[in-house]
């Protein structure tokens, strides 16, 4: 009589099991933000809140506060290309986030991977540049322009900083509107636009998912005088890890909007300067205030994606 034995699994059997239950991944360029408002810590624990695996490459570091950015240390090229370049070849990538990049040369590494990944969408956000030089902006926006932006499946920014930036020479009677900006963004090779902080009458905001043909979708916030740091960072993160889930991209655009609304409406202020969002609102324990104790709900305002900048520069 022979005795049978049960089938053991192997290690491949076991991998391919962890494969089929794992996250999406998601690769994001951004810089760390030791106030924690945006940047990697804002990538990786917005990507988690909404179901995905961030895969943080960082680009360099800021000099900032709650209250205002005051410099940047980049990275250089070399050590943000090994960085990704060693997990993209281990991991697969869904979606490829870009945020602050901080140098030319560092969007020209993630540009060149962009295209060897070919197929995988790329989600970048423009931040609002004002604390920054001059000369360091115009090099900065003119390497997106010509590097990334081709390479852009879907381009986030403020209303103001993408007008200023795509449309410097806009002479009509009205503001661009988010089709205007989706239109000027696809002449440089980027498909869709999320425009945000569009002001609207009755003291409210539009965010607008836009192509240069029709508008997508869009979510509608009543307008406050506040400013948050690290509303943009989130919302893209939040953008690029629902569409690794796999989400269209309409849906994931307005799931994201709500997601951000959420972080905003539990925002605080943990030191002296900017409301920073709570983006794992949905962790706070259950009755942990009542309606009585709870201050008036928040909500953003035009410019809750935005630093205070000066008109004069980018």
């Amino acid at each position: 009589m022979t005795d049978h034995k049960p089938e053991l699994p192997t290690e491949t059997d076991a991998l391919d099991a962890e494969d089929a239950a794992g996250l999406a991944c998601v690769l994001s360029f951004n810089a760390n933000d030791p106030s924690g408002a945006g940047g990697l810590t804002c990538d990786a624990t917005a990507m988690a809140s909404v179901g995905a695996h961030c895969m943080p490459v960082c680009t360099g570091a800021y000099v900032r506060d709650t209250t205002s950015i005051t410099d940047f240390y980049p990275l250089d090229e070399e050590a943000v290309h090994d960085q990704a370049r060693a997990v993209a070849e281990d991991v697969p990538v869904q979606v490829i986030k870009v945020g602050f990049v901080g140098t030319p040369e560092s969007l020209a590494v993630i540009a060149e991977l962009a295209d060897d990944y070919d197929g995988v969408p790329v989600v970048a956000y423009m931040p609002n540049l004002s604390w920054w030089e001059d000369d360091k902006i115009d090099a900065y926006l003119d390497a997106f322009r010509e590097l990334l932006l081709p390479q852009t499946s879907v381009l986030v920014g403020h209303h103001s900083t993408l007008r200023r930036w795509l449309l410097p020479e806009w002479t009509g009677e009205r503001n661009p509107g988010p089709r205007d900006i989706a239109h000027a963004a696809a002449e440089l090779g980027v498909p869709y636009t999320l425009v945000t902080g569009l002001p609207l009458p009755d003291q409210h905001i539009d965010n607008v998912l836009a192509s240069p043909e029709t508008v997508l979708a869009h979510e509608k916030f009543e307008r406050i005088e506040a400013v948050f740091a690290g509303a943009g960072d989130t919302l893209t993160a939040a953008l690029a890890a629902l569409l690794a889930t796999g989400m269209d991209l309409t849906e994931a655009a307005s799931e994201a909007l709500h997601y951000l609304d959420r972080c905003l409406d539990e925002g605080f202020r943990p030191g002296m300067g900017q409301v920073i969002p709570d983006r794992l609102f949905w962790a706070l324990p259950e009755g942990e205030e009542t309606d009585e104790e709870a201050g008036p709900e928040v909500h953003p305002g035009a410019d809750y994606f935005e630093v205070p900048f000066n008109e004069t520069k980018h």
